[in-house]
């Protein structure tokens, strides 16, 4: 039976072990000594904590190219996620199947909530689309939405959402690589590692030591 000690863990996670440790009692694990923790067993504990030990049906409204995208990822119904119904505004989508399952239009979004029993919306329509969609998703009982429409939405207590916002990202990966780029020309020779390496292959041709613009 496989297992796996706390210090492997610590290290994997970067945390202390003594900590994790802590953490995990709070599941129930307490571990062997000397042993380790039986990995089926934890992963099962994280699992059932996290609440993926369960079916949880969703549905998904707005398929258009990220709509169908997100219909056919794959890592939904590993994590105990099974997309329940596929749902679009345009009547030349009803009936056509996308990842298998046939899209079907927002004027029967409640009745399709209510035979799935859905608690969870996964909205990726046009921004002018979505406080609508919304708001009709959480009067049919949808309590948690995961937002990718790039505007922010209204919802009263007890909903929660979540947004993912592409764009967002791009921007913050964009910061780093600025930051990066002042810390390589505040360098007393105008950069770092990456900068002696372009400097470097600037002074080589596509053969080596070869100048890759040759003298007329």
């Amino acid at each position: 039976m496989p297992t796996v000690s706390s210090e492997e863990l610590a290290a994997a996670a970067g945390v202390n072990s003594a900590k994790l440790r802590k953490d995990f009692s709070y599941l129930g694990s307490y571990g062997t000594r000397g042993v380790g923790y039986d990995v089926e067993y934890l992963v099962y504990q994280i699992s059932r904590e996290l609440g993926l030990t369960q079916d949880w049906p969703v549905v998904i409204v707005g398929i258009g190219n990220l709509g169908a995208a997100l219909a056919n990822y794959g890592g939904f119904a590993s994590r105990g996620f099974r997309v329940a119904a596929l749902i679009d505004a345009d009547p030349a989508l009803t009936g056509r199947a996308v990842a298998g399952i046939p899209v079907q239009h927002t004027d029967d979004l409640e009745k399709i909530i209510q035979d799935n029993g859905v608690s969870i919306g996964v909205i990726a329509t046009p921004a002018g689309a979505a406080q609508q969609v919304c708001d009709r998703l959480v009067a049919a009982g949808v309590t948690s939405i995961l937002n990718f429409a790039p505007t922010v939405l209204s919802v009263p207590d007890g909903v929660d959402v979540r947004k993912v916002d592409l764009s967002i990202e791009l921007q913050i990966l964009a910061f780093h690589e600025q930051r990066k780029a002042g810390e390589e020309a505040a360098t007393p020779d105008g950069g770092g590692p990456a900068a002696v390496a372009r400097k470097e292959s600037a002074d080589k041709g596509p053969d080596g030591d070869v100048p890759a613009v040759m003298p007329a």
